[in-house]
């Protein structure tokens, strides 16, 4: 498994991963990405921009990268950065197929992605990672699997995926919308000759959205590493958009509310790994101290409450324009 390569890091990081979503395309639905990004967003701004948060999250002992076929030039740009790098070698890499990237670098598409689970795209797609990250792929998930995904009863989909798991690369899934939790254990049902297809699983879960705790750690349980996506809530913990419960537990930590945010996350016991999409140095440094915050039961309480409903939550990120 290549997350045991993470078990023996011993940094306080190497638990807290970086994703490249919202700097490997010009356009995402992250909350104050103007000022982020500003107004160049050339291929090779973001390739430059994405190689800074590379060095630094590397530098700061984060060692899991992850990226999507649809995440405009993502594995590219990381593609770039681990050729320059031939001596990092205990990094793990990790990306998606099933989505389509459609946008054509531009920040006004009617649509920025398509969705379809079929195997011809799964062969198409893994051709694709194959060529730019070649064996450093360690990770390939099925991107934003849902309880109604053909992913989920496609047999030889599952045969072809149980055939790439043979030749060492790890499967997994990752999960989207309000039924998250339901997604999740049908994919922990899934076998290929009697074994369990699947050995990852990312979930988005933060403060706002705790409904696939649970699930998560049932899949924990079984054996799954745990990768949980958007623990800032694409934006909406962040200090300008912050609820004030969040506000003020960080200023009573002397931290942002970013790494509170995901403090709460890193303490549940069946997070493998948490996502930083931070789009700038500044943030994925902050980002990284919540490795380091140590929350109070008082605290951990008056956060807990701002849990949503979940149909509610993801009607408020299905709403948020692309930046």
């Amino acid at each position: 498994m290549p997350f045991a390569r993470l078990a023996t890091a011993t940094t306080p990081t190497c638990h807290i991963g970086l994703g490249l979503a919202a700097i490997g395309r010009p356009g995402y639905i992250n909350l104050g990405r103007e000022e982020d990004l500003g107004e160049d967003r050339s291929v090779e701004t973001l390739r430059a921009r994405t190689h800074e948060l590379l060095d630094a999250a590397y530098a700061q002992g984060v060692r899991y990268f992850d990226v999507a076929r649809s995440y405009g030039r993502s594995e590219e740009f990381l593609a770039d950065w681990l050729t320059a790098r031939p001596g990092f070698d205990d990094i793990v890499v990790g990306s998606k197929w099933g989505y389509t990237y459609t946008a054509d670098w531009t920040t006004d598409a009617q649509q920025h992605e398509v969705k379809d689970h079929t195997l011809a795209t799964y062969e198409r797609q893994r051709a694709e990672s194959a060529q730019l990250l070649g064996d450093r792929l360690d990770l390939y998930q099925i991107h934003s699997v849902t309880p109604d995904s053909p992913a989920l009863t496609d047999k030889e989909l599952h045969a072809r995926l149980a055939e790439a798991a043979a030749q060492g690369t790890t499967i997994g899934f990752s999960t989207s919308g309000p039924a998250q939790a339901d997604a999740v254990r049908a994919a922990l049902a899934v076998t290929v000759d009697g074994e369990p297809l699947f050995r990852t699983v990312q979930s988005t879960y933060n403060i706002l959205e705790t409904s696939a705790a649970p699930a998560l750690a049932e899949a924990h349980d079984a054996g799954l590493t745990v990768i949980v996506k958007e623990g800032m809530a694409n934006g909406r913990l962040a200090a300008p958009h912050a609820p004030d419960a969040l506000k003020s537990v960080a200023e009573e930590t002397s931290l942002g509310c970013d790494a509170v945010a995901l403090a709460m996350i890193l303490r549940e016991p069946w997070a493998g790994v948490v996502l930083s999409g931070a789009a700038t140095v500044n943030q994925l440094t902050s980002n990284l101290h919540a490795a380091v915050v140590d929350l109070e039961e008082d605290q951990i309480a008056r956060l807990a409450a701002l849990a949503e409903e979940p149909h509610a939550y993801w009607a408020k990120r299905s709403s948020l324009p692309w930046h």
